[in-house]
C-alpha cells in the first residue's frame, strides 16, 4: 500500500497539476531553453550487444548505450566478471555503457516469458527473481553501471497488422478495434488492477531499498499500450495509463526509482498526444523521473496508432526535445522501434528479423541534427 507521505504526494496528480501545468505553459512560451541545457545525448539500446553492432553505433555517432551483458549457463544475473567485459568491449569503441538490460523483467508475453515468477507472483519463483534482480543492481554497482531498465508486464507488446508506410517501408501499430487475442486468457488468469498493483507494490517494496543501497537507478518501460477499462485476454493494463504511471513512481518514492520514459509508448496512452504530451513530459520530467527516453514518433493515438519515422508523425519533436531540455533531463534520447523493411538475411534457412539497421540510421542522424541544432542555436 502507498505510504502516508505517498498518497499525499498522489493527491497533487489532479486539480492541483492541471493548474500547475497551465501557468507552466504559459511561462515556457515565454522562455526559450538556452543551448547549454540541451545536455542530452543521442543514445541506442538495440541489440545484439557485440563487437560488430558497437561497431555500428561508433559509425554514426552513438556514444551513450544500452547493453546487455552474455551470462553464461542460463544464470538470471549477470557477474562481475561478465558486466566488466561488456563494459570494457563498449569502451573499446569509445562507447559509454549507460544502461543495462536485465535477464529477467524484459517486454515479453506472459505465456512465452521464461522467469514468470514475478509477474505472476508466484512463490519461491518471485523470490528468486527477485535476489537475481537485486544482485544485477548490486553487480552493476560494482563495475560503475548506473542504471538498469526492466519491465512489469504480462502481456508484452501488443501489434495488429503493420501497415504499408514510405518507400516501401512498414509501419508497425495498433488497432484494438481489429485485435484478436490468441486466447480469452493468459497463463495467469484475471489480473484486476487491484491484483496487479500488489504484484508491483511486492516487487517495489523489496527492489527500491536496493537500489537506494547501491545507487543505480531502476527504470520500468510503460505497458505498450494501453488498453481497455477490463482488460484485455483478462489483464488490467495498469501501467498503460498517466495516472498508472504517476502512481507507480510514488511508491516508495526515490531518486533511483523511475521511468524508461518511452515517449511513443505514453503517447500510445493518450487521446490527443500532439497536444498532451508535453505536459506529460514536465510532470515526470520536473520530478526527475526520466531515466532515459526512447523518442519514437506516431500517427493516431490510444487504441488506434502506427509507429512512423521520427520526422512525420503527429508529435512536435522539436517541441519534446525543448521540453527535456526545459526540465533538465540530461540523459540518453534514442530510437527504440523503427519501421520494417523487407529484410533478405537468412540464418539456417530461415528468414530472421534484424534491428532493420538503415532506418535506424536515418534515427541517429534526425535526433543528432536536433540536438545539434538546439545547442549551436545562438552561436556566431
Amino acid at each position: 500500500m502507498l505510504g502516508t507521505s505517498a498518497a499525499a504526494s498522489l493527491s497533487v496528480i489532479g486539480e492541483d497539476v492541471e493548474a500547475q501545468t497551465r501557468r507552466s505553459r504559459s511561462r515556457q512560451r515565454n522562455e526559450q531553453p538556452s543551448p547549454d541545457q540541451y545536455r542530452m545525448k543521442l543514445g541506442c539500446q538495440s541489440m545484439p550487444s557485440t563487437d560488430e553492432h558497437f561497431q555500428v553505433f561508433a559509425r554514426y555517432g552513438v556514444r551513450n548505450i544500452s547493453g546487455r551483458a552474455k551470462v553464461a549457463d542460463g544464470r538470471m544475473y549477470p557477474t562481475v566478471a561478465e558486466l566488466e567485459t561488456l563494459k570494457q568491449m563498449a569502451q573499446r569503441h569509445g562507447l559509454s555503457l549507460d544502461m543495462l538490460e536485465p535477464e529477467i523483467l524484459n517486454s515479453t508475453h506472459i505465456d512465452r516469458e521464461r522467469h514468470p515468477g514475478i509477474m505472476l507472483g508466484q512463490d519461491p519463483d518471485r523470490e528468486r527473481e527477485i535476489e537475481a534482480f537485486a544482485t544485477t543492481l548490486r553487480n552493476c554497482a560494482a563495475v560503475g553501471i548506473p542504471c538498469v531498465k526492466y519491465n512489469m508486464s504480462l502481456l508484452g507488446v501488443l501489434r495488429t497488422a503493420p501497415v504499408e508506410g514510405r518507400g516501401g517501408s512498414e509501419y508497425f501499430g495498433w488497432d484494438l478495434a481489429k485485435a484478436k487475442p490468441p486466447t480469452p486468457l493468459t497463463r495467469a488468469g484475471r489480473v484486476d488492477t487491484a491484483e496487479f498493483w500488489k504484484r508491483i507494490t511486492y516487487f517495489l517494496d523489496r527492489i527500491v531499498p536496493i537500489a537506494n543501497e547501491t545507487r543505480v537507478r531502476i527504470a520500468c518501460h510503460p505497458q505498450d499500450p494501453g488498453t481497455p477499462p477490463g482488460g484485455y485476454q483478462g489483464i488490467d493494463n495498469v501501467l498503460g495509463t498517466i495516472e498508472g504511471l504517476k502512481r507507480f513512481v510514488l511508491i516508495n518514492e526515490s531518486p533511483y526509482h523511475g521511468l524508461n520514459f518511452c515517449q511513443g509508448s505514453v503517447c500510445e496512452n493518450l487521446t490527443d498526444p500532439a497536444d498532451q504530451i508535453f505536459d506529460v513530459i514536465r510532470w515526470f520530467g520536473e520530478r526527475k523521473k526520466i531515466f532515459n527516453v526512447h523518442f519514437r514518433n506516431i500517427h493516431g493515438a490510444r487504441n488506434k496508432f502506427n509507429e512512423t519515422f521520427p520526422d512525420e508523425g503527429d508529435i512536435d519533436m522539436v517541441r519534446a526535445l525543448r521540453t527535456y531540455a526545459e526540465v533538465g533531463y540530461d540523459g540518453m534520447i534514442m530510437p527504440d522501434h523503427v519501421p520494417g523493411m523487407d529484410d533478405p538475411l537468412v540464418v539456417e534457412g530461415k528468414p530472421v528479423w534484424t534491428p532493420r539497421a538503415e532506418n535506424f540510421a536515418f534515427a541517429y542522424g534526425y535526433i543528432r541534427g536536433l540536438l545539434q541544432s538546439a545547442q549551436r542555436a545562438h552561436a556566431t
